[in-house]
């Protein structure tokens, strides 16, 4: 059985929730305590979330899950075919959600919950804020006026940067741009989705 392990109100967790809904794959989720305890901690030494446990299977890094879930269980329209022109779009758009914009939130989000107050909008925090701004200007065109952000088909990329502008709009109360608000709302209103995202605060 797939076992998810996440904060009670884990964005990153999500995506993977959300994956499963989509593939239809029965999963399991376990809530962490913050900070995470040593019986969580002897599971994954970095106390990080999500982690998940499949069989034999320990891993954490959610971009990494994802690509497991879709090889393991698949195939799924979720990752397209190695031979397929999007591959390609979908690798580099599920890795830029967190190499790039996730990782750059997760900036954001250290200076405003744990930095001392005279350097919360330090230099290295407002030249993180405008590259954010620059991401999303490059996902907004990237998408253009197509449905997804590899074309006519939803994916995993579409997943794991929704949840990466997710966690930028309400962790950090900040805006996106409009076609990308409009787009994310389209995600959202998925039945996996919803399932999903009641599994976060179950």
């Amino acid at each position: 059985m797939i076992t998810i392990y996440n904060f009670p109100r884990g964005g990153r967790g999500v995506r993977l929730f959300w994956q499963c809904e989509e593939m239809g794959l029965p999963y399991e989720t376990r809530a962490v305590t913050f900070p995470p305890s040593a019986e969580y901690r002897a599971l994954n030494a970095l106390g990080s979330v999500p982690f998940l446990q499949d069989g034999d299977v320990a891993i954490n890094e959610s971009v990494a899950i994802m690509l497991y879930l879709a090889g393991k269980y698949g195939p799924t329209p979720l990752m397209p075919p190695k031979d397929d022109p999007s591959y390609a779009r979908v690798l580099q758009m599920l890795v830029f959600s967190e190499a790039s914009l996730g990782a750059s939130v997760n900036t954001l989000l250290a200076a405003k919950f744990g930095a001392p107050e005279a350097d919360k909008a330090n230099w290295s925090v407002r030249a993180t804020a405008q590259r954010i701004e620059q991401f999303l200007d490059f996902v907004s065109d990237l998408l253009g006026d197509q449905p997804y952000l590899a074309g006519s088909n939803f994916t995993v990329a579409d997943i794991a940067i929704s949840t990466a502008m997710g966690v930028y709009r309400g962790a950090l109360g900040k805006t996106i741009p409009p076609r990308l608000s409009a787009y994310q709302d389209r995600l959202q209103a998925r039945p996996a989705y919803e399932r999903a995202k009641a599994k976060q605060t179950a």
